[in-house]
């Protein structure tokens, strides 16, 4: 069912959120923060990834936490958010304890919006560290969709991208939510109707409530593709999903790995050569669970469900785009 608060990632308790985008350069900043260690993995599946500190979280690494997880444009240039980020958190004593040392964790992950008419011209100063130490600064226990943060310049093929999220509870209390900048090589809603690939998934119309087409479009399946004219590595969906379930890092890696899966309910074709996806499986270790393999599948698969419904609502969100964007129209131009 539903989040009873406010269907984002921040429901799941002891996370907060923070955003920063600067419209003239068309592209933001999207930080993720636990009142603790977050307990952390990552799953890449796109063949043009963007990342930082990704190995430090990964099965074979040592480190079993994280303190924060960015998501940034700017492709390359936007890893410099994570470094703004850092420096908040070290600032505050907050990090992995060393001796008497105290060194943050913050794995990060790109997408490409150079292209979108923003004005890039930032010289040896690009704006991304400023940007992310803001994001920080702006953290909070709610999270909108739309034209925020690092999905202020994001596009699909079709329409402009967004930031979206949402979560659910299930019976037990176990918490689940998902955070998506959703900037994919492909499209998000089924030929050229205005029905999502998502639609299944939604939850009290909070993408419009159009559902799937009654009649099938002729067109459904014809593959729509942002740089079909001229392809480059413009694209890629970077995201977290979190639970408040006590998972271990292998199991939260299990996490982001059934994750994956509600990228492919939401946009086709997904995890392209030309993409750099990323999910980010996060566990605040609040509340214990029972057998963990029989519960680890079961959260998995609602954290597939509301990654799908927060691409969906994160380009249905979008505002309509400002006079230098040189990308497609946001949802809402497109069907008034």
């Amino acid at each position: 069912m539903p989040s009873p608060f406010a269907n984002a990632i921040t429901d799941v308790p002891g996370l907060k959120v923070g955003h920063a985008h600067d419209a003239t350069i068309c592209s933001g900043v999207t930080v993720l923060i636990g009142d603790a260690p977050l307990t952390a993995a990552v799953d890449i599946r796109g063949a043009a990834p963007g990342t930082r500190e990704t190995d430090a979280i990964g099965l074979p690494g040592t480190i079993d936490e994280a303190h924060a997880i960015v998501l940034s444009g700017g492709s390359a240039f936007g890893l410099a958010a994570a470094s703004g980020v850092h420096a908040w958190l070290a600032a505050r004593g907050i990090g992995f304890r060393i001796g008497e040392a105290r060194v943050p964790i913050v794995p990060a992950a790109i997408l490409f919006d150079l292209l979108n008419g923003g004005d890039k011209s930032w010289g040896e100063h690009p704006p991304y560290d400023a940007l992310g130490r803001a994001a920080c600064a702006a953290a909070v226990r709610t999270c909108p969709c739309g034209s925020i943060g690092a999905g202020f310049g994001a596009a699909t093929a079709t329409l402009r991208g967004g930031l979206g999220t949402a979560s659910l509870r299930l019976p037990d209390g176990i918490v689940v939510g998902a955070l998506a900048a959703v900037n994919p090589l492909g499209a998000v809603k089924v030929g050229t109707s205005r029905h999502f690939w998502a639609a299944p998934f939604e939850q009290a119309d909070e993408f419009g409530g159009h559902g799937l087409p009654s009649q099938w479009p002729a067109d459904a399946l014809t593959l729509r593709l942002k740089t079909a004219s001229a392809p480059a590595p413009q694209n890629t969906t970077i995201a977290i999903v979190a639970t408040n379930a006590a998972l271990s890092k292998r199991e939260c890696h299990r996490l982001a790995v059934m994750a994956q899966t509600g990228l492919a309910r939401a946009i086709y074709p997904v995890h392209t050569p030309l993409d750099g996806d990323v999910v980010f499986g996060v566990s605040t270790g609040m509340l214990q669970v029972g057998t963990h393999a029989m519960s680890l599948s079961e959260i998995g698969a609602h954290a597939a469900n509301a990654l799908a419904r927060a691409i969906a609502r994160g380009v249905y969100a979008a505002d309509a785009t400002p006079p230098f964007w040189t990308g497609p129209p946001a949802y809402r131009q497109t069907f008034a």
